[in-house]
């Protein structure tokens, strides 16, 4: 996924705070999907990917817009960090004298010419020579050069986190140097790590609440009877334990609301503030977002029929490396299919129509092999009101009425998409409450019972169902944000700063801090959350790489461990996969071994591989969008753009071609092939433009092949964007499905975008988050793919308008229904071919090194042709164990070139090969032109083609 930001005010962050000192994708292939623009004053902070998906709070914090101060430091930067219970690093020059802790219970600290004035202690710290510990510089490397200071024993930690804190150095001769604040998350996890119950607990007579706030003063729950409106009923005091604050009230209460009401020291304002947060462990919301449910998922009212059955009544799923994903987001599924009744359109209900005409398409991709639907966010998130009643529209028959390249229809869409019912979803506030609008009410339990109606309908029709998570940031910070929940709890603790204690945002906004050990639990707590009381199969973690990879192992050990005896579920058959990109403070481990592509070989958790994207298309989401690559012309079909000397290009050419023949093999690293120079090497040692290997995965299912997402322009628009202008519709549609087609035949776990199988066009718009139902329209009756529907929100795309313009101009451009069902039933086939056989799906490194060759390689291959052979052998080839009852051999031919070609290999000579009988039986005409000479071992196949030929077993010899 992508970068999808507002633009939001420079307060926001640090002026001394530089985020990205370079864009981290200057380089092509390493960081495939995210970008960070180097903010500048007085400019407006952008990010510069083309997809995230996240928004900055309404707040202003004056944490990130310290004021000036006549010491080098200021009470508003926290550069001190307090990282165990004894000691303090701070990054001061050795100069001698003295340093203090300051501490008020009022926060009412000031800096003055000789110091810090208004504290209740002061603590005069011990200068320690020694470097700080190993343990502290393996959870802090960032710092591990910091002075150390150490604390007295005796120091009252309980109490004295709860004020406002300061450290300020002294030279010899007692004159002030230097004073800041303090970042306390070290200490914190050291003497308040916590283990037990959280949340709201459903006993016999009691609901019993508990709250980690170590750094609260006071909390109160405000609860109310309704959802809005009217005054508390009842104020309840909680009482602290080591850090947590609870207290038992009346099960009488259960389907009311609450509020907690946290005093607390907050970094950001410098004051103590009473910040009204719901609850981090909430399991349900009102329709306004503002209160937290009282709400028992156990009960039975809660639960569809059959619900606690449905974990035996699951789809089977062998192997991960069964698997097979399609990305899908809920409102776009139903908002404009007209067989859906309108009042459950865009929502989790409209899954449970069975015959509608999006149901319907998602059976016939179940019934071809699909395996697994990728959902994105679900969660409670910001910028879509829950309350349908105050959503804006714009009248779809007038902007059908407008010209297919006019900028009117964006103009429309941008003047309401703050205040419509569309958003992507990729601003997290709560992560355990289902998203209320894709309810048909968002008060009360509804969005849950409709949640789990979707999940099992999904189910019956053979569908598991994978949720996009985003734990890597937060909507909102500071005291006063409604969408500001954790900040409100315990400041400074779960979003991620930097060196001067501002707010880290190189995801967009609002970073969290997965390797703090309270943010790591809650993030194993809610996934289990989402599948014990779900019945989640599986999870995709937004911007993974900013997570710990401690962390996501054990997530991952957490949902193994899960048991149908004990919890009702399999939680083997729970996969894990994420974008591994490695960027921002967390690159090169900056922050401790991150969930990064290059870190996660060995650990059975997947990474999306942008090689093969990339390769495939051509130069990368961040690049110029006419630069080709292996299936749009590159080299081969030029489409006016400079790609320098043919000789250039051509060794371009080669070079994707390689790329693209690892991720067949499921880009592991291990993998020995012939690249384009005829050097012998393995996937590790072909490295990409900026010298990083494409390679990474020790394990097939750690890798995940795409060639489209969310992210970035839809495949056919991509295409239609890269392709020469001259080339007929029917030549796109070719390469669309060329692009499939060698995704769903590569080892690995192959994804798939919502309507890539159906030429899904948003008017070639880059980053589509918020902009409405009109150009992320899908029609499942297939009448039209929705190209043309004018320019894109010029935001993220005027200055590709004139690019754009001619292309939505032209009606050559435009695909027929004849077109649309023609691609489906390809799509269909390639699903059908990769599960007639296991050989499309090994298990294991070895059995992919074993079985895989790739025979066009050399520098006298073909261009533009990848030819791979996947080999079952027969019962007298030694150490081979057979696989496929069916087949013993499979060769698929891909022709990426505009005209047919034919490719002799004597290794393939003598094979008793025939096309695959789905293609045989397809109603695609051109692939049934694919022949195989067995004396000569020719193949020929026609052009923007792939071919599958098998030997079938019984036909050998």
């Amino acid at each position: 996924m992508s970068i999808h930001c507002q633009s939001f005010p420079v307060t926001t962050i640090s002026p001394t705070h530089n985020p990205s000192t370079r864009s981290p994708f200057h380089i092509r292939n390493i960081h495939p999907t995210r970008t960070r623009s180097t903010p500048t004053l007085p400019a407006i902070l952008k990010c510069t990917t083309t997809t995230r998906h996240c928004y900055s709070s309404s707040s202003t914090m004056s944490l990130n817009n310290p004021p000036s101060s006549h010491l080098q430091d200021s009470l508003t930067y926290s550069r001190a960090y307090w990282v165990s219970r004894s000691l303090i690093a701070w990054d001061v020059d050795d100069v001698g004298g003295s340093c203090f802790l300051y501490s008020s219970k009022s926060a009412a600290l000031s800096v003055a010419a000789n110091g810090i004035e208004g504290h209740d202690l002061s603590i005069e710290l011990e200068r320690l020579d020694q470097r700080l510990p190993e343990n502290v510089r393996d959870k802090f490397p960032h710092i591990k050069d910091y002075k150390a200071f150490k604390a007295p024993a005796a120091l009252d930690l309980r109490n004295i986190l709860k004020d406002q804190l300061a450290v300020a150095l002294f030279d010899s001769s007692g004159q002030c140097i230097s004073v800041t604040g303090l970042q306390l998350p070290g200490v914190i996890d050291d003497f308040f790590s916590y283990t037990g119950p959280l949340g709201a607990i459903f006993l016999n007579e009691v609901i019993s609440l508990y709250l980690w706030a170590p750094t609260a003063q006071n909390v109160r729950a405000l609860i109310y009877n309704g959802p809005s409106g009217d005054d508390a009923q009842e104020i309840v005091q909680l009482t602290e334990s080591n850090g947590v604050w609870s207290v038992n009230i009346s099960r009488s209460w259960e389907g009311c609301y609450y509020v907690y009401e946290v005093s607390v020291y907050h970094p950001s304002t410098l004051k103590i503030e009473k910040c009204f947060a719901n609850d981090p462990y909430a399991r349900g919301l009102s329709g306004d977002g503002k209160r937290t449910l009282l709400v028992n998922l156990d009960s039975d009212a809660l639960k569809p029929y059959n619900w606690d059955n449905l974990g035996d009544e699951k789809p089977d799923i062998a192997e991960f490396s069964d698997i097979s994903i399609y990305e899908l987001h809920i409102r776009d599924f139903s908002a404009n299919d007209s067989t859906v009744h309108p009042e459950i359109r865009g929502g989790y209900l409209a899954f449970t129509s069975q015959d509608s005409a999006g149901v319907l398409h998602l059976k016939k991709l179940s019934d071809a092999g699909l395996t697994h639907i990728h959902l994105l966010p679900t969660f409670q998130f910001g910028d879509v009101d829950d309350q349908k009643e105050n959503w804006k529209f714009v009248d779809m028959e007038m902007l059908k009425s407008l010209p297919p390249d006019s900028a009117e229809q964006q103009e429309y869409i941008t003047s309401i998409q703050n205040e419509d019912g569309y958003n992507w979803g990729y601003n997290p506030v709560l992560w355990g409450v289902p998203k209320g609008s894709y309810a048909t009410d968002p008060n009360g339990p509804c969005r849950i019972i409709e949640f789990r109606k979707m999940v099992q309908a999904l189910n019956c029709i053979g569908l598991r169902v994978v949720l996009d998570v985003v734990y890597n940031h937060l909507h909102a910070n500071g005291p006063v944000d409604d969408n500001s929940v954790l900040d409100k709890i315990v400041p400074g603790y779960y979003l991620r700063r930097n060196a001067d204690g501002f707010i880290e945002n190189s995801t967009c906004v609002n970073n969290t801090a997965s390797e703090h050990f309270m943010v790591d639990r809650l993030i194993v707590d809610d996934l289990l959350n989402w599948v014990v009381n779900y019945k989640i199969d599986g999870f995709r973690f937004d911007l993974m790489g900013h997570m710990m990879k401690s962390t996501m192992m054990k997530a991952k050990s957490a949902l193994q461990n899960l048991s149908r005896d004990k919890d009702k579920i399999d939680g083997s058959s729970i996969f894990i996969y994420g974008e591994g990109w490695d960027f921002g403070e967390v690159a090169n481990n900056g922050r401790g071994v991150n969930a990064s592509q290059l870190n996660l070989g060995g650990s059975g958790i997947g990474s999306f591989n942008d090689r093969i994207r990339d390769a495939l298309l051509g130069g990368s989401p961040f690049g110029h969008p006419l630069q080709q690559g292996f299936l749009t012309g590159l080299s081969l079909q030029s489409n006016g753009h400079d790609h320098g000397t043919e000789a250039n290009a051509a060794h371009m050419l080669a070079s994707s071609k390689d790329y693209i023949q690892v991720g067949m093999a499921a880009n592991l690293k291990d993998f020995v092939l012939t690249n384009c120079d005829g050097e012998e090497v393995k996937g590790s040692e072909i490295l990409t433009y900026g010298g990083a290997p494409v390679a990474y995965a020790s394990e097939p299912v750690e890798t995940i092949n795409y060639v489209s997402a969310h992210d970035n322009e839809t495949l056919f628009d991509i295409i239609t964007l890269k392709t020469p202008m001259e080339i007929s519709v029917d030549e796109r549609c070719r390469i669309n499905h060329l692009a499939t087609s060698i995704i769903a035949l590569s080892q690995g776990v192959p994804f798939f975008h919502c309507g890539d199988e159906i030429l899904r066009s948003k008017s070639l718009d880059r980053d589509s988050y918020n902009s409405g139902d009109w150009f992320n329209r899908i029609d499942f009756s297939y009448n039209t793919n929705n190209w043309g529907v004018g320019l894109p929100p010029k935001g993220k795309n005027e200055k590709s308008w004139p690019l754009i313009k001619p292309r939505l101009a032209s009606s050559l451009f435009k695909p027929h229904k004849s077109h649309i069902i023609s691609a489906l039933e390809n799509f269909q086939n390639l699903l059908r071919i990769r599960y007639s056989s296991v050989l499309f799906r090994l298990r294991t490194a070895n059995a992919i090194q074993e079985r895989v060759r790739f025979h066009n390689t050399g520098p006298s291959h073909v261009p533009g042709v990848i030819v791979m052979s996947i080999e079952d052998g027969h019962e007298d080839i030694p150490g081979l164990t057979l696989l496929d009852p069916i087949y013993s051999y499979i060769v698929v031919v891909i022709n990426a070139c505009p005209t047919a070609i034919s490719f002799t290999s004597p290794v393939l000579r003598g094979k008793v090969l025939q096309l695959h009988p789905v293609q045989m039986m397809s109603t695609d005409n051109i692939v049934k032109n694919s022949t195989y000479d067995s004396s000569t071992g020719c193949f020929s196949v026609p052009s923007r083609t792939t071919s599958v030929f098998v030997e079938p077993r019984n036909i050998q010899g």
